[in-house]
């Protein structure tokens, strides 16, 4: 069994065919489909390209709904309303009573993710149960001034840390380049996105993970298979360590993933643990 943590709907020109017909392809049973609520100022234009043209976006709840209203047994609704909004957890609230969401994300701003607002929201998350996915990007230099010079979200590690020790009974899911470019101690995550060669003591990841028991992260993306892949032998130990707090996923629609898995050569019981296992665990069936 196969769960896709970390998807989208109407996401890179899939609707909801194209999404199930790739999702029986590579024998997925069933996807973590996620909102990203933003401010139209908060997210690249180049985004309205990959997304839904049905509502404002970049990926509104409403269209998570839509999918699973149509394939329930397919999907785990996702729902992460702007924490800063005052509205926010009634909304949650009203969301996880009537339509039975599941998961707080993807939780992808332009604040730090330690902030009051963000912290009531997650403890609030930890209340119902509903695992917390976050984006961390950082700012560099791109040599753009318009709309905006780069597109940095969650405040950097740090900001990330305090939220993780701050609501110890709040399920955590790192994700993306800010995130996973701490899987090493050489500093290059103001530097790349995605950093490259040997992975050095030190790491951020490492250490948190071995911190906080409350802290999951998922392999979807560029960003976790470079992280895995930019040292094999350093990230087989890494997801052999792990292997109870890694999730399988995608944030697309190829098998990049289980291709690099299947090169690390895991045991098959931390495959299965990877494939399903976890997720099931944070999110029952």
């Amino acid at each position: 069994m196969k769960i896709d943590a970390h998807n989208h709907p109407d996401w890179l020109g899939h609707n909801l065919k194209r999404t199930l017909d790739n999702m029986e392809r590579y024998a997925i049973e069933r996807t973590w489909l996620l909102s990203w609520i933003a401010p139209q100022d908060e997210y690249d234009p180049v985004y309205i390209a990959t997304t839904s043209p049905l509502e404002h976006g970049p990926i509104p709840f409403s269209r998570c709904l839509e999918y699973v209203s149509q394939e329930p047994s397919r999907f785990v609704l996702g729902f992460a309303p702007d924490p800063r909004r005052p509205e926010a957890i009634d909304e949650l609230r009203a969301a996880i009573d009537i339509y039975g969401v599941r998961i707080y994300g993807e939780l992808k701003l332009r604040m730090r993710y330690d902030n009051p607002d963000a912290l009531r929201m997650f403890r609030f998350c930890g209340e119902q149960k509903l695992p917390v996915v976050v984006h961390i990007d950082y700012e560099f230099e791109t040599g753009r001034s318009y709309p905006r010079p780069n597109w940095w979200y969650g405040g950097g590690i740090s900001a990330f840390e305090n939220a993780v020790a701050s609501c110890p009974d709040t399920i955590f899911v790192g994700h993306a380049p800010g995130f996973w470019a701490h899987i090493s101690g050489d500093g290059q995550h103001t530097l790349h996105p995605y950093p490259s060669g040997p992975v050095l003591p030190g790491g951020d990841v490492v250490r948190m993970l071995r911190t906080y028991p409350n802290l999951y992260a998922d392999l979807s993306a560029n960003s976790a298979r470079n992280a895995i892949s930019r040292d094999r032998e350093f990230g087989k130990e890494f997801v052999i360590e792990f292997q109870d707090r890694l999730l399988y996923a995608r944030d697309g629609f190829g098998d990049e993933l289980d291709v690099l898995l299947a090169e690390l050569k895991l045991p098959a019981d931390v495959l299965s643990k990877l494939f399903s296992r976890n997720a099931l665990r944070l999110v029952p069936s």
